[in-house]
């Protein structure tokens, strides 16, 4: 503390342009807040699947950017319509409209089949906005009592890490010494469609739900649970919000993982790769019964749905709109899965997951998570750990097949070096 005053610093030795990967490991921790705890790799350029980091050694990306990179590195309809973009205009504020709108609008409507859209930034915004307008539908057309709303959420759920969100996470990291928590959750078990039916009352207004809950370690729930919950949501007249902001966007093989069982929510929630990769991008969709309520003042981002943001989700929705990123997804899915589950019993337990998409469980007498993925690298694959001795692969769909089956073989080699 010091008094509230602000104290100029001045730049320290160390406070100079660094070009090792030691060097600006160091500055990093040493002047930024430790809330994440990253590989030791410093990455300078990608492409596609491949980075290269600040020493010129060439990584293959399993991780995506959690998603964010579907499309690859570099992706070159998407970085053309940025750089199109940005010499024109970036930013208006929602005060005005401005000529990329309208086309994001009307195309994530299309591609959602929702007659609404809401913009925002990050997948928590937009987590917070599903859970502001399903509030809001309760009272003003369900008829719920004046702050007697709630939403039934899931054990082992990852929405975002805002206060809001955090008051009804289950992982005592996320959610630790941050209370007083907000009210209004019941927490259910993932999976269970009968502890949805016991949670449901009169004041519940959504069920939210991850169709696939990524950062528990790609949990795919039990086939027919979504069209369950789908049908237990409308006999109660209560809204399906699915988190799509992972699992969307052609990462499970599907435009969507709620497609997978035929299943359309009444609100998706998406982020991560509607950004391309080149900046945040978020949004809910639904129809206008839902997305009605919100009016004029009562909600509103300056950067969300700016001139910049629609113009890269632009380009991102007409990839999507051919289709050959979902079927490459699926087909090369398939060629993970099989060879990941050719794994288990190899130091491997157990393998989940759709599409480019898997959680991957070690023995955890071979090491932890993290300890897997830091074996990972030094063979040159970048994945991330979740719990445990728990993995995730989440490659670009771009990568090519070759590369793919080496990943995997570098995992079993890490395994390997692992259990020596």
């Amino acid at each position: 503390m010091n008094g509230g005053r602000r104290t100029p610093r001045t730049r320290e030795d160390g406070d100079v342009p660094m070009t090792t990967t030691a060097e600006l490991i160091e500055l990093s921790e040493r002047r930024s807040a430790h809330n994440y705890h990253p590989l030791p790799v410093v990455i300078h350029e990608a492409q596609g699947a491949w980075v290269t980091d600040v020493e010129g050694r060439r990584f293959l990306d399993c991780l995506s950017g959690y998603s964010a990179l579907n499309f690859g590195h570099g992706n070159t309809k998407i970085i053309e319509a940025a750089r199109e973009q940005l010499g024109r205009l970036t930013l208006t504020s929602r005060a005005f409209f401005h000529d990329q709108f309208a086309a994001f609008a009307a195309g994530l409507g299309d591609l959602t089949g929702k007659d609404m859209v809401l913009p925002m930034n990050t997948g928590a915004e937009a987590v917070e906005t599903a859970i502001k307008t399903a509030r809001k539908w309760g009272y003003e057309v369900k008829g719920v009592a004046r702050d007697r709303a709630n939403i039934i959420v899931m054990e082992d759920n990852f929405h975002g890490r805002t206060t809001t969100i955090v008051s009804f996470s289950t992982d005592p990291d996320a959610r630790g010494g941050y209370g007083p928590y907000t009210p209004g959750f019941k927490v259910v078990k993932y999976g269970s469609v009968e502890a949805i039916r016991e949670a449901i009352d009169a004041d519940t207004v959504a069920v939210l739900l991850e169709p696939i809950q990524g950062e528990a370690g790609v949990l795919v729930p039990p086939d027919g649970y979504l069209r369950q919950v789908r049908e237990l949501c409308t006999e109660h007249n209560v809204l399906m919000i699915a988190d799509e902001i992972q699992s969307g966007l052609g990462r499970t093989g599907e435009t969507f993982a709620c497609d997978h069982e035929g299943v359309v929510p009444d609100v998706y929630v998406l982020g991560k790769a509607l950004g391309g990769g080149v900046v945040p991008v978020s949004a809910v969709a639904a129809d206008a019964d839902v997305l009605g309520v919100i009016r004029p003042g009562q909600h509103g981002s300056t950067f969300g749905g700016n001139p910049l943001a629609c113009a890269v989700a632009c380009a991102v929705i007409d990839i999507l709109g051919t289709g050959e990123y979902q079927a490459r997804s699926k087909e090369l899915g398939g060629v993970l899965h099989e060879r990941l589950n050719a794994l288990v019993g190899r130091g491997v337990v157990a393998v989940r997951g759709r599409g480019l998409w898997a959680g991957v469980d070690v023995d955890p007498s071979l090491g932890s998570g993290r300890e897997i993925s830091e074996a990972l690298m030094r063979r040159g694959v970048l994945a991330k750990d979740t719990h445990g001795s728990t993995i995730r692969l989440a490659p670009p769909i771009v990568i090519a097949e070759d590369d793919l089956v080496w990943a995997v073989d570098q995992l079993a080699g890490a395994v390997e070096d692992l259990a020596r």
